[in-house]
């Protein structure tokens, strides 16, 4: 079968060890398990990460393969460790070394940056674990459990339509057999924005998948993309993302900011004027739509992706609530200078909230750098898109 060449691909021996290209921001620390590659769908206008690659799926015996290097990987860092007299321990200093040894295999270098960090999670890779059959993803979990001691949660991506197909069971043998947390893209509980962007599902599709997962018992995270209807579909996106979040009570809804990336299909289209993007300050007030909508769900809200404006705003619902809404305007009561220095703050990824600018010596440096734009006669807003750019 070939190979993704954009991929991560290592071999050693007969077996090939891979990894893929992406990982929610929450999976920053886990082992990466590839057990497909690419996304079955691949056709949304706003996500570039897989135009012009195939999907796969990768044979059992190299999924299995891979997890009893890792293991391998994990029994020579360790006895490292004991050499080094540090009793099993993997500090920075012995993930360095053994990163630095031409001998180490790239199943041994991911074996020690995820011994260093101990936490225990693994995400399957790519967009969607789940296509593989249920007795193959119960082996590989069974596997992946007994194998590695240390995991302490398995996560993976998947779609809303995967989801819904899955026969009455089937997720919750997966959960029994180690599966700890799906990550499912929603994007907009709008149709109209789900036509728009082409993400292949409907509203009612994710509402089915959504609680499919909720009701096996496993963890769910739904991610929502403010600013995806662009300005003519920004509240019926707010208030229709809210009415599905509300009857899917997901484990945890995540925002993650609409960032146009140069080459992907929705920036030709917003070039040819056919998609008319929200500003900083337009996606903000879109979002505060959306909380508002969120009075009576049962939820997580998860701010944790760097395009977000405002990295602070988490909470759980519907106790915080009130919480979430004042973080926002906190935001949306600064005064336009004080505005354009907290997005470039947090476009240079110096700020998390509002508060931050209270710090002076971090004030001090975004204030440097807003005069040097200016003296250079280059806008506020120029600035943050491009390193905007830098960050999708």
């Amino acid at each position: 079968m070939p190979m993704d060449k954009a991929a991560e691909v290592f071999y050693r021996g007969r077996m090939p060890f891979e990894q893929g290209p992406i990982r929610p921001p929450s999976e920053a620390e886990s082992l990466l398990l590839r057990l497909t590659r690419n996304c079955p769908w691949n056709r949304c206008t706003f996500c570039p990460v897989y135009k012009g690659k195939k999907f796969s799926r990768r044979s059992e015996e190299d999924i299995l393969s891979d997890i009893d290097e890792v293991a391998e990987g994990i029994r020579r860092v360790r006895e490292s460790s004991w050499r080094a007299g540090l009793g099993g321990a993997v500090t920075r200093d012995l993930a360095a070394q053994v990163l630095g040894d031409p001998a180490t295999g790239p199943a041994e270098a991911a074996a020690a940056v995820w011994l260093f960090h101990a936490k225990g999670s693994v995400f399957l890779q790519d967009s969607d674990a789940l296509v593989l059959p249920e007795a193959s993803l119960v082996r590989i979990l069974t596997r992946l459990r007994t194998s590695l001691p240390e995991v302490t949660r398995v996560t993976c991506y998947s779609r809303s339509a995967t989801l819904a197909r899955k026969k009455a069971g089937v997720l919750r043998n997966l959960r029994e057999a180690g599966l700890d947390r799906v990550h499912v893209g929603m994007e907009s509980g709008s149709g109209k924005v789900l036509d728009l962007v082409s993400k292949g599902a409907t509203p009612v599709l994710h509402v089915r998948g959504g609680v499919a997962a909720m009701e096996a018992g496993l963890e769910l995270s739904e991610y929502v993309m403010p600013g995806l209807g662009g300005v003519g579909l920004s509240r019926e996106h707010a208030i229709e993302s809210a009415r599905l979040i509300c009857e899917i009570s997901p484990s945890f809804t995540r925002l993650r900011s609409l960032g146009i990336r140069r080459g992907s299909p929705l920036a030709a289209q917003a070039a040819q004027g056919r998609f008319s993007s929200l500003d900083d300050e337009g996606i903000v007030k879109e979002i505060r739509i959306f909380v508002e909508h969120l009075a009576d769900a049962r939820t997580v809200l998860v701010s944790d992706h760097i395009l977000n404006l405002l990295g602070n705003l988490e909470g759980k619902l519907p106790g915080d609530h009130g919480g979430l809404l004042r973080i926002i305007d906190g935001f949306l009561g600064l005064p336009g200078e004080e505005k354009d220095l907290y997005r470039l703050g947090r476009r240079m990824c110096l700020l998390d909230s509002v508060e931050d600018l209270g710090n002076p010596a971090v004030r001090r440096e975004i204030e440097a750098v807003c005069r040097q734009a200016r003296d250079l006669g280059r806008p506020i807003d120029e600035v943050c898109k491009e390193l905007l750019q830098r960050m999708i």
